[in-house]
């Protein structure tokens, strides 16, 4: 059930190659959230896309906040949330003035809330923040982040914590209406790759972007199982000439594509070559666990690692 929907529209700004026509931010009004708010305006505007502002109240989060309740007291505290969120929703959408946005305050599980606007208005892309909390051995990015990176068969542009240098936009004051424009600049896209049946695809739109930016593109493979590669080096010559087969013949990028081949741990060394390109953007093909049958692009245990530590904001694509 829709509980506030508000729109603004205005004329669209033609794109050169990529089509981005509506992106939704998923908030729930942390500090986590606000430093991904400006990537979505900045893309926004970039592609003269509409912006759909989401947040979902859920039972689950209500009862953590109140420590658990009878259901007498809920309706109460519902109420209560519902105007809170309303707040803040009209905090957030007035940094947009003229920017086209719609905005969505949803009650219920928050992947059905999400997926429900996602559905309605064709999203072309999800952004969000994410903690990229560790614990235990295992990497956790968060319930919801993990749900919407599970369930999304959009790109999702998930903004981590350990964002840094030019990569990372400065935040907006909730406070501050006058906020001049922020331009999204990326002159290096990394996109690496498992070589997946669907890879061709995922790389055409890492190859989209290095043209509607105008930024070099480097095609990236880790080999794990490298041990007798010295006596076998066809793997490494094939591996290379792959990730050249990736760009389309007519693509029309400023520089000439890069390809790197390394061998190790691919989450280390994704970061590592991201962080010596200064990358701007890291691309991964990924799928859940459980769909990992035949057809992958990097684990999806990798995406997390590189998720949480990328200086740089990280774009992931399942199919």
């Amino acid at each position: 059930m829709t509980l506030l929907e508000q729109s603004i529209v205005a004329p669209p700004i033609k794109s050169k190659t990529a089509a981005v026509k509506n992106v939704l931010f998923a908030t729930d009004f942390s500090a986590t959230s606000d430093a991904a708010f400006p990537y979505a305006t900045a893309i926004c505007r970039h592609f003269g896309s509409t912006l759909h502002v989401v947040h979902v109240i859920s039972d689950t989060s209500l009862l953590l906040m109140t420590g658990g309740v009878d259901y007498v007291s809920m309706g109460t505290i519902y109420e209560d949330a519902l105007s809170d969120a309303k707040a803040k929703i009209e905090q957030i959408t007035a940094h947009l003035d003229d920017l086209p946005h719609r905005s969505y305050v949803r009650h219920g599980q928050v992947w059905k809330g999400l997926e429900a606007v996602i559905a309605d208005n064709a999203i072309d892309l999800i952004v969000l923040g994410t903690h990229g909390r560790t614990g235990l051995g295992k990497l956790l990015l968060g319930s919801v982040a993990e749900d919407i990176l599970r369930h999304a068969t959009c790109p999702v542009l998930t903004i981590g914590p350990a964002v840094t240098g030019r990569a990372k936009l400065p935040a907006f004051a909730v406070t501050k209406r006058d906020l001049a424009p922020i331009e999204l600049a990326i002159h290096q896209i990394l996109f690496a790759t498992n070589f997946a049946e669907d890879a061709p695809t995922i790389a055409r739109g890492a190859v989209q972007l290095a043209e509607e930016f105008g930024a070099r593109l480097t095609l990236m493979h880790v080999v794990e199982g490298y041990e007798d590669l010295g006596a076998r080096p066809g793997p490494i010559e094939d591996g290379v000439q792959k990730l050249r087969d990736l760009v389309p013949k007519d693509a029309g990028l400023h520089y000439p594509p890069e390809t790197v081949m390394e061998f190790g741990n691919p989450a280390k060394l994704i970061l590592k070559v991201a962080a010596e390109r200064e990358s701007d953007l890291i691309v991964l093909g990924a799928k859940p666990a459980e769909d990992r049958a035949g057809s992958t692009h990097v684990p999806w245990t990798t995406a997390h690692q590189v998720i949480a530590h990328a200086a740089c904001p990280v774009m992931t694509v399942r199919e």
